[in-house]
């Protein structure tokens, strides 16, 4: 699971961050993965492009790529976030690794047009890339106060819940199928 603070858990422990609660679903239903939190906070999808070749190591056999919180929240250009995404899903599926994309939003303080075309991002690169798609990762999180901590950026435990409940409606049925 290559993310920022979102997949780290950030403000979390350990075992409340999703990636361990998605860990708990795989090994409960007797599905033969190992879930790797590889969530670094404060990390664009530059960052995470440069930690690719890291994260693809091994015996990978599905990338969930939960990236772009950060490049919302600073304002970079859409079209890196596009290129840098597009990049790891391409060398992903190079290696017959499957791939779950992971939509963000970015805030509404650059404007609609700058929010339309980064929420249009993931969507046209699972679309063009043929691979699978979770809408919008905080989806039932953000913007809820119960759902998030005091900084209003990161979940909370209950909201972590809720991410992971996002992202395995997606995730289950690739497990299954390989």
């Amino acid at each position: 699971m290559l993310g920022d603070s979102l997949t780290a858990g950030l403000g979390l422990s350990p075992e409340e961050a999703y990636p361990s609660l998605l860990q708990a679903r795989v090994d409960a239903g007797g599905l033969d993965y190992e879930v790797v939190n590889a969530g670094v906070s404060g990390d664009t999808s530059a960052g995470g492009l440069r930690r690719l070749e890291w994260s693809l190591a091994g015996d990978v056999r599905v990338l969930v790529l939960a990236l772009g919180a950060n490049d919302g929240l600073r304002g970079l250009p859409v079209s890196e976030l596009r290129s840098n995404l597009d990049a790891m899903v391409t060398e992903a599926k190079s290696r017959q690794i499957g791939v779950v994309l992971a939509g963000m939003e970015a805030p509404p303080n650059f404007g609609t047009r700058y929010t339309d075309e980064f929420r249009d991002v993931y969507r046209a690169i699972a679309r063009d890339q043929q691979v699978a798609l979770v809408p919008f990762l905080l989806e039932g999180v953000a913007g809820i106060d119960t759902m998030n901590q005091p900084d209003g950026l990161h979940p909370t435990a209950e909201g972590a819940r809720v991410a992971a409940d996002n992202v395995w409606k997606v995730l289950a049925p690739m497990l299954k199928a390989k």
